[in-house]
């Protein structure tokens, strides 16, 4: 049987600030969403999950009407708006700010949440992985994205998996310009590899294997570009379907056990690392350090079962210490780069040129007037033998 895995994801509201969003707020999605999950045979949605990564909102939704329906992108968009009404009733800070549009249009993307949707035939043992984050864009996911289905160093089941050893499909957006390019390994690998070095612009946004299997999925919109200024992060959601012909649950994992550098963070402004956590976690309010969950799940005929989180065992507790150590080391930097991002990347550009304005309105010309005048040093006369003498 077809079946389609749509998760959108949204920040309509956080109690003090950018931490989790309130009981409240999440029982409002969650009253939406049921009445539409199936029931006898009948109703739009097969199965649902709702949880929460910091102050961002996800609906994991089964169903049988392919990607980008209208229907489905509705119920998600009816459910943030229920939520923003309850975080204005409850005074939560940023109500609503991921809802961008007024009214729905037929489908979210581009309105301000973000979506991540895949359909492909379920297998018997359904296996797939969702890795929701908070406090960075879309771009974070490009290094473990790279290690699950590149780097052999850090998968080998790209060397030993009959399927994964003949490359996959890597569509590359540029976020910039909204265009893809579709890169095939291994003969586009050192393209990918140039692309992949900036993920402030080209970003992952799904693969395939070379038979067209649908592996990944995963969210690309940017909220500035929407929004035309800053309004909050992308916080990134994806889709990753393991086992069998694609990587293995534990090798998908391992891509995120070593915390690399993103941008992000309070103010969206800063490179931090990104630090595995458990679901269902509050942002951290140590300067916001990015954060990604992992909910792990099976699935037959659409119906769920987990998630497993697949970040709560004592091993990852390493990993957050380390994400913990390097948090701190960049922080110590101050606002010096690469602390802070190049300030054709900062979030909150317009306070930033206020301070440059004033700087530039100092600059002058450079002219012989105003540079420093130096002297050369005058030779000084050798000493005469009575001299020398009388110092002696």
């Amino acid at each position: 049987m077809k079946i389609t895995v749509t998760v959108i994801k949204a920040d309509v509201g956080g109690i003090g600030g950018h931490t989790r969003p309130s009981d409240g707020l999440l029982n409002a999605v969650r009253n939406t969403v049921r009445t539409h999950v199936r029931k006898d045979g009948k109703g739009l949605v097969i199965d649902t999950y709702i949880g929460y990564c910091g102050d961002d909102i996800h609906i994991v939704m089964t169903h049988t009407k392919g990607v980008d329906n209208k229907e489905i992108h509705q119920l998600a968009w009816n459910a943030f708006e229920a939520a923003t009404r309850v975080a204005k009733n409850e005074g939560l800070y940023g109500a609503g700010q991921d809802l961008l549009k007024d009214s729905f249009s037929g489908n979210v993307k581009g309105m301000g949440p973000g979506v991540a949707e895949m359909q492909f035939e379920e297998r018997p043992n359904e296996a797939f992985t969702i890795y929701a984050a908070d406090k960075t864009e879309p771009g974070a996911f490009n290094y473990p994205f790279y290690r699950m289905f590149v780097d052999t160093l850090s998968n080998t089941g790209l060397i030993v998996n009959q399927n994964l050893a003949k490359g996959v499909k890597i569509n590359v957006m540029d976020v910039e310009k909204g265009k893809i390019a579709e890169l095939h390994m291994w003969q586009d690998k050192p393209t990918l590899e140039a692309a992949l070095m900036y993920p402030g612009r080209y970003v992952v946004s799904s693969v395939y294997t070379k038979d067209n299997q649908p592996i990944l999925a995963a969210s690309t919109d940017r909220l500035h570009n929407i929004a035309g200024k800053y309004v909050g992060k992308d916080d990134p959601i994806c889709i990753i379907r393991t086992q069998k012909d694609f990587p293995a649950t534990e090798e998908v994992g391992n891509a995120f056990s070593n915390p690399h550098y993103v941008a992000g963070n309070t103010r969206g402004s800063h490179h931090m690392p990104l630090m595995p956590v458990k679901i269902n976690s509050p942002a951290s309010i140590n300067f916001a350090i990015p954060i990604v969950s992992s909910l792990v799940f099976s699935m037959h005929n659409g119906i769920l079962v987990g998630p497993v989180d697949g970040f709560a065992t004592e091993d990852w507790d390493y990993v957050r210490n380390l994400a913990t150590k390097r948090a701190f080391a960049m922080r110590s930097q101050g606002f010096f780069h690469p602390a802070t991002l190049v300030p054709s990347e900062l979030e909150y550009a317009e306070g930033y040129r206020a301070r440059m304005n004033v700087v530039w309105s100092k600059m002058r010309p450079i002219t012989p007037n105003n540079q420093q005048k130096t002297t050369k040093p005058k030779p000084q006369k050798a000493k005469s033998a009575k001299s020398k003498q009388k110092s002696s």
